[in-house]
C-alpha cells in the first residue's frame, strides 16, 4: 500500500502516527510538486476513537510514552484527529512514580485535566481514560464566532519530579498531537522535532536526529519547544508560510512567507512543505538560530534524497528517523 492510500485509511481511523514514516517517492524533479492523482485530504471528524497508551521508564533513566508495552519513545507517539472527533485514551502508568497525560488545544474537562491539584493523575501500577474532545469552528449564539480545535498541539506529563511535572518533561514525557480540518491536505511524510533545553528529542547535539525524504514528498513538520529557553526554529532550503498549514491558500492570502521561527516553551507550530522544491535533493539543515544554541548542538539534517535514494554530498554520520505508524481502533 502507498503512503497516500495509508495516509486515506489513518485520517479515517483517527490517527496515531510515529514521529517518522516511511513515504513513496512522488517526483524526480527539484521543484515537482503534481502527483499521479489528487493529495488525499482530511474527512469530516465527528468520531468516536479509542487508544491505549503507557507511560514506561527507559533503559537509559529516561521516561516515554508508547503505543505497547517496552515501545514508548521519545517524542512519544503522533495522536492524529480531526475537527469533531471524541478520543478516549486508556492510559497506563507503568512506573514506579505517579504520572499524568496532560493535553493542549482541544477541548477536556477537569477529570481529564492531568494533574495532581484536581487528582486527575494515575499512581504506579494504575489506569485510567482520559478523555479528549475536538469541535469545528462555528457561531455562538451571541453571533460571535468560535475557533475550531484545528493546529498542532502537544501533551505531555505534569505530575512527574513535582507539581508542575518538570522532572517528567525533562526526562522525555511528551509528544505531539494533529487536529485536521475537513478538506486538509495530507502529508507523505510527518515528523516532530522538540527543543527541551539544550537538547532535540532529548538528544545530545552529537546525536542529534536527522529526517529523510525524498524530492516531490509533502513532509509535515511538528516543531514543539519544552524547557527553560526560547529559541528560533530554521530550516534551510526550505519556507513555509506562517499560519495554521504551512501552505498559501492562494495568490491573495497575506501569511508571511517565512523560514525561522521564534518558539518558547510550551509553543507548538507545524507546517507542510514539499522537499527539494525548486532547491532540489542535498543535506539540509535545521537547527537553532541562537547562535550559542546552534555551537552547543542544537542542530540536524533534513535530509532530502534523489529518487535512486542518494543525497548528494552527504556522508552520514547517524541514522536519520524513519518508521512506521498505526492507528486508533
Amino acid at each position: 500500500m502507498d503512503r497516500r492510500s495509508f495516509n486515506r485509511r489513518l485520517l479515517a481511523g483517527g490517527a496515531v502516527a510515529a514521529a517518522g514514516v516511511t513515504s513513496l517517492s512522488q517526483a524526480s524533479a527539484p521543484d515537482a510538486v503534481a502527483a499521479e492523482t489528487p493529495p488525499p485530504t482530511a474527512p469530516a471528524g465527528g468520531q468516536v476513537r479509542h487508544l491505549k497508551l503507557y507511560a514506561e521508564k527507559l533503559a537509559d533513566g529516561q521516561m516515554g510514552y508508547g503505543l505497547e508495552r517496552g515501545r514508548a519513545t521519545i517524542p512519544g507517539p503522533l495522536i492524529e484527529l480531526n475537527e469533531g472527533d471524541t478520543l478516549h485514551i486508556e492510559f497506563e502508568n507503568t512506573m514506579d512514580v505517579p504520572v499524568s497525560l496532560h493535553v493542549h488545544g482541544v477541548d477536556y474537562d477537569v477529570a481529564n485535566d492531568g494533574t495532581r491539584m484536581n487528582r486527575s493523575h494515575v499512581e504506579p501500577g494504575g489506569t485510567r481514560t482520559y478523555t479528549w474532545r475536538t469541535h469545528a469552528p462555528g457561531r455562538r449564539k451571541d453571533g460571535t464566532w468560535r475557533a475550531g480545535s484545528a493546529g498542532y498541539w502537544h501533551y505531555h506529563d505534569h505530575v512527574v519530579g513535582t507539581d508542575h511535572g518538570t522532572g517528567g518533561i525533562r526526562k522525555g514525557l511528551y509528544g505531539p498531537v494533529v487536529v485536521r480540518r475537513k478538506g486538509d491536505i495530507l502529508p507523505d511524510k510527518q515528523f516532530t522535532i522538540v527543543f527541551n533545553d539544550m537538547t532535540i528529542n532529548n538528544r545530545p547535539g552529537h546525536q542529534s536526529p536527522d529526517f529523510r525524504a525524498t524530492v516531490g514528498d509533502r513532509v509535515e513538520i511538528i516543531m514543539i519547544t519544552h524547557g527553560e529557553y526560547y529559541h528560533t526554529f530554521h530550516m534551510h532550503g526550505h519556507r513555509w508560510a506562517d499560519n495554521r498549514t504551512g501552505m498559501l491558500t492562494g495568490p491573495d492570502d497575506p501569511s508571511p512567507v517565512i523560514d525561522n521561527k521564534i518558539t518558547g516553551p510550551a509553543d507548538s507550530f507545524g507546517f507542510q512543505i514539499i522537499a527539494g522544491e525548486h532547491v532540489g535533493a542535498g543535506a539540509w539543515m535545521y537547527h537553532c538560530h541562537v547562535q550559542s544554541h546552534s555551537d552547543m548542538g542544537m542542530a540536524g539534517l533534513f535530509l532530502v534524497a534523489k529518487p535512486d535514494g542518494t543525497v548528494p554530498g552527504h556522508d552520514p554520520h547517524h541514522p536519520a528517523a524513519s518508521g512506521g505508524a498505526t492507528h486508533a481502533h
